[in-house]
């Protein structure tokens, strides 16, 4: 089993300041992984409290500057609201800067105002994401690439984008549906569940595990925590491990948790279960 934290660029104490803290502890404490969420712009009615948020990429390029080992992870992009190139390329700088670090989480997204705002159409996101991910990989192996799109508004031929990742970056898919299951077993590196319990997990990794045998095919589990009983989050951890969930990162309920967020806890706790395990 492996642990990741969530960082705190995103909740009512997010700050440049805690994030680079996090960060360089986490990587003192052997944790094995850093992660980030994405929003980039919330609709007000259904989030009443201001709830800052950090733009994922920029934030991991901030930490991969201040760490040296750890890995980073996005929980999750939502691909089909951004252009694929534009993300191929700020990824690709991403890998380089960190030297290989990248774990690219995505998703499809489930806001349909965000997608409103940003002028992405929501309806499509699944085929958009499909496209978006073959669309990534291309420009990040061919030189030259010529790529047609049929949901996306791209004219790419015979055209170049360097430097290429140092390393194929890790796709971890996120969702349960029948669909993004399926996407995970057709395209990833690895599913990133979140919210599922135990019980729920189980079928899921089942069948993950009987199309996607791979030993280096990763199962990952965001799991919210309080941060206060260490206890309660040994016992869901083995629960999630008896199901077949090779990772772990522990997050803060961002958006619902009424409570200020005890970002400490969960790192004092999360680091305690890495040397526990050592």
């Amino acid at each position: 089993m492996h642990f990741g934290i969530h960082l705190p660029h995103a909740g009512e104490r997010a700050a440049p300041t805690l994030i680079r803290r996090f960060a360089t502890q986490a990587e003192a404490l052997g944790i094995a992984d850093v992660w980030v969420s994405e929003h980039i712009i919330l609709p007000r009615p259904q989030f009443l409290r201001p709830l800052p948020f950090y733009e994922p990429v920029l934030t991991l390029t901030w930490v991969a500057a201040v760490t040296e080992r750890v890995k980073l992870g996005t929980s999750v992009l939502v691909l089909p609201m951004r252009h694929p190139i534009l993300l191929a390329k700020e990824l690709a700088t991403l890998q380089n800067l960190s030297n290989g670090r990248l774990i690219l989480g995505a998703g499809v997204g489930w806001l349909e105002p965000e997608f409103a705002a940003l002028g992405a159409p929501f309806h499509e996101r699944g085929r958009r994401m499909d496209e978006g991910i073959a669309l990534m990989r291309a420009v990040w192996t061919q030189d030259p690439v010529t790529f047609r799109t049929k949901y996306i508004a791209a004219e790419i031929t015979d055209m170049t984008m360097t430097p290429p990742p140092v390393a194929p970056i890790p796709l971890w898919i996120g969702g349960s549906s029948d669909a993004a299951l399926e996407r995970t077993i057709r395209l990833a590196d690895g599913w990133h569940g979140s919210r599922e319990t135990p019980e729920q997990t189980a079928p899921i990794v089942q069948r993950l595990r009987a199309a996607r045998p791979e030993a280096d095919f990763t199962v990952s589990m965001r799991v919210n925590w309080g941060g206060r009983d260490l206890g309660e989050l040994r016992a869901r951890i083995a629960a999630y491990e008896a199901a077949g969930v090779q990772h772990i990162m522990v997050a803060s309920d961002l958006l619902r948790s009424a409570e200020i967020d005890n970002w400490d806890g969960i790192i004092e706790g999360v680091g305690r279960l890495v040397a526990e395990r050592s």
